[in-house]
């Protein structure tokens, strides 16, 4: 077990967590914001893998393979989503895609 102190944890992960959300609000390239979607997963896994070690037990790093496969579930399914998007709009900008087609 480390001496790396939880508080100092707890706020990289909340730093992490706010850069992807900082991400997903501001860019309007769908890919950027998979990429932030990314980024606050692992913080939300960094901050169970924190805790779990804070308290002696596995459960964090159980709860980080969750995260991580479905983060892989999610990479899956956006990357199919946004190729048809590009197939059918020629652009993967979410100001210039305003609706959805039939």
């Amino acid at each position: 077990m480390s001496n790396f102190p939880l508080e100092a944890g707890m706020i990289l992960a909340g730093l992490l967590f706010l850069a992807g959300l900082y991400g997903v609000m501001i860019r309007r390239n769908i890919i950027f914001m998979l990429m932030s979607v990314e980024i606050m997963f692992n913080a939300a896994g960094l901050a169970f893998v924190l805790a779990g070690a804070h308290h002696g037990q596995a459960d964090g790093q159980v709860m980080l393979i969750f995260i991580l496969a479905m983060a892989a579930a999610e990479v899956a399914v956006g990357l199919a989503l946004i190729l048809q998007m590009y197939k059918l709009n020629k652009t993967i900008d979410t100001d210039a895609i305003s609706q959805l087609r039939d």
